[in-house]
């Protein structure tokens, strides 16, 4: 049977039909998604920071009953792990925060109305005991493909290699490339700056060539700016072996349905994220610091530009997260919509429907078809 224009190296590393990865996002790529990712013939992933040990247990086995092909898991592991002592908490970190910091984030809340709340920044995201746990259920469950979207995952490749799993990261610069690769990571994604959540400076058009020919010949994936066929073929073009794609999978019937189910978000939220990003032009997102102490692409919201605008105080990962923890879950319990933090990229512009996962990667495919072949024969 002849191949698809479309079948590229990732295709024979995993078994799967297209070159076509789901960003393993927090809060949003349960196993609903990811299975629907997988079923239509691309590769979902898990985003494990959003559970504890045991809810990720229980999603690899959901996403299992959902589907017979494969899938990763991702977890981020951001540099600062080493900064944080050992069994620190939310409180510990509170402890040492600056006066200052902490009487500035009490009067923002007061003078916007927003509610006291207690909320939870996630921490457990930073401890490396968490960390070890994840990729210890990765290993017994055989997970085929493991993705660090933050940091550096270079200390479990030994491990991972003698198990038949395969590493890969997400980066922002050649350099990191090179280092991650050198570390004997086996696939590196070229993430532009037009991407939602954590993201870089570089745009993705510079970026992917050069990072390609500066590891060649470790496989590169594209991400950043692409939602559809059209960023595909470019990505292809450009030497990628992929994409891996987020902010088009928000916006699908399947996302999130998990972090509702086990109340990390509630409906209303979501449902406000997601229209948020329709609603959205090309001109709607700004890369700030407010929410996590690191650049992070969202729609722009007025938490984010009253805090900039008061000159609020911009602390350390995960300091930060802990820092607006109570804000956010303020502004959660009042349903200040204008007040959240919806994560997306630059592509919003473009993405004007909710859709299931599989139409999604459906249209991405005969689009990204269509304009291969048509460069393929040379007819326009």
């Amino acid at each position: 049977m002849k191949k698809s224009v479309l079948h590229t190296k990732l295709c024979d590393m995993f078994g799967i039909k297209y070159p076509i990865v789901l960003a393993g996002m927090g809060y949003v790529s349960g196993p609903a998604l990811t299975a629907a990712v997988s079923n239509a013939g691309g590769l979902g992933v898990l985003g494990a920071a959003s559970f504890t040990t045991s809810e990720l247990q229980e999603m690899i086995k959901r996403t299992r009953d959902l589907t017979d092909k494969p899938f990763g898991v991702d977890l981020p592991m951001p540099p600062q792990l080493d900064d944080i002592p050992p069994n620190s908490t939310e409180e510990s970190l509170r402890a040492g925060f600056p006066i200052e910091a902490v009487a500035f984030a009490e009067k923002f809340g007061e003078e916007l109305g927003i509610p006291k709340a207690h909320g939870k920044a996630g921490l457990q995201v930073f401890s490396i005991d968490y960390t070890k746990e994840v990729f210890k259920i990765c290993l017994e469950e055989k997970i085929p493909l493991f993705v660090s979207a933050v940091g550096d995952p270079s200390w479990v490749v030994p491990e991972a290699h003698a198990h038949g799993m395969k590493v890969m990261a997400v980066v922002g610069l050649v350099r990191q490339a090179r280092r991650l690769t050198g570390n004997g990571v086996d696939l590196i994604v070229g993430q532009g700056t037009e991407a939602g959540g954590h993201t870089g400076r570089i745009g993705t058009m510079p970026l992917i060539p050069q990072i390609v020919d500066a590891i060649a010949p470790t496989p590169v994936l594209a991400a950043g700016g692409i939602a559809d066929g059209r960023g595909v073929a470019a990505g292809l073009a450009l030497g990628a072996i992929g994409v891996w794609l987020g902010t088009v999978f928000v916006t699908t019937e399947e996302s999130c349905l998990e972090c509702i189910e086990f109340g990390y978000m509630s409906q209303w939220e979501v449902d406000t994220w997601k229209q948020k990003i329709l609603n959205a032009t090309e001109d709607d997102t700004q890369i700030s610091r407010v929410l996590t102490g690191k650049t992070l692409r969202m729609i722009k919201n007025k938490f984010q530009d009253t805090w900039e605008k008061k000159q609020g105080p911009i602390l350390k990962t995960p300091k930060q997260n802990v820092l607006v923890a109570d804000l956010q879950e303020g502004v959660r319990q009042a349903e200040m919509t204008d007040y959240m933090f919806p994560v997306a990229g630059q592509i919003s512009g473009m993405i004007k429907k909710i859709k299931p996962a599989a139409q999604v990667v459906e249209e991405i495919v005969e689009q990204a078809t269509h304009i291969l072949e048509k460069l393929g024969t040379g007819k326009g």
